[in-house]
C-alpha cells in the first residue's frame, strides 16, 4: 500500500478526485494518509475530514520566518511517514530539503502543457489567462516529479485540452480540471503505486 500525503491549499478538487478514485477502485494500492495545508480555510480540510482522513494546516503566516515554516512543515511530512507527496494546487515554495530526502517521491499537477505557462508566477487562474492572451488553440495539463526547480522535473504525463472561441479564464480552468487533471492525476497515482513507474537520467518510465 502507497502510504500517500497530499498537499492543497484551496478547493481540494484534485484531492477530491483521488479520493473518488480511491474509493471506485480506479487507484489501488493507495492509502491517503495527511492532508497538509497552507491554508486553514481551504476547504480541502474540509474534504479530508468528511474522508476520515487526518488533515493538518501549517501556515507560513503563523512562524516568524520561512526557516521555521520550512522545519514544520518538513516535520508534519515526516510524521507521516508517506510513500509518496502529492502536491495538488498547494501554492508554497517547497523546501530544498524536504525534494531532497523524497527525491523522485513527489509529484505536482500543473494546469498547462509544460514548458508551455510554467515556471514562477504561473498558478491558478494565471496560467489560463496566459494562456489565452497568447491564443493557443491547445493547453492541458502535466503531472511531473518535483525538483529543486519550478515546475522543471521530469514529466510523468500530460492530456491535452482543446482552447474555444468563447473561453475565459474561468471555463478554461474548469474544462482543464474535468478533461485532463481529474484524469490524469488518479492515473500516474495508480501506476506509481503498482510499480510501473521509474525516474531514470531525468526521464520517466512506464512499464506494461
Amino acid at each position: 500500500m502507497l502510504k500517500t500525503v497530499v498537499c492543497v491549499s484551496g478547493g481540494g478538487t484534485n484531492l477530491q478526485a483521488v479520493m473518488d478514485g480511491i474509493r471506485q477502485g480506479a487507484i489501488t494500492n493507495v492509502e491517503i494518509v495527511r492532508v497538509i495545508s497552507n491554508n486553514r480555510k481551504a476547504y480541502a480540510i474540509e474534504r479530508a475530514k468528511q474522508a476520515g482522513i487526518e488533515a493538518v494546516c501549517v501556515s507560513p503566516k503563523e512562524y516568524e520566518d520561512r526557516a521555521r515554516f520550512n522545519e514544520a512543515f518538513l516535520r508534519a511530512v515526516d510524521e507521516a511517514a508517506p510513500d509518496l507527496i502529492v502536491l495538488a494546487g498547494f501554492l508554497v515554495v517547497i523546501p530544498p530539503e524536504l525534494i531532497r530526502r523524497y527525491e523522485n517521491r513527489i509529484i505536482n499537477i500543473h494546469p498547462s502543457l509544460i514548458p508551455s505557462f510554467c515556471g514562477t508566477g504561473y498558478y491558478g487562474l494565471k496560467v489560463h489567462e496566459a494562456a489565452l492572451a497568447r491564443g493557443v488553440k491547445v493547453t492541458g495539463a502535466t503531472v511531473h516529479f518535483v525538483d529543486e526547480g519550478t515546475d522543471t522535473g521530469p514529466i510523468l504525463m500530460q492530456k491535452p485540452v482543446a482552447v474555444l472561441e468563447e473561453d475565459t479564464p474561468e471555463i478554461l480552468q474548469k474544462r482543464v480540471m474535468e478533461e485532463a487533471e481529474w484524469v490524469i492525476l488518479p492515473k500516474c497515482l495508480d501506476l506509481i503505486a503498482n510499480g510501473r513507474v521509474t525516474v531514470k537520467g531525468g526521464r520517466v518510465h512506464i512499464s506494461e
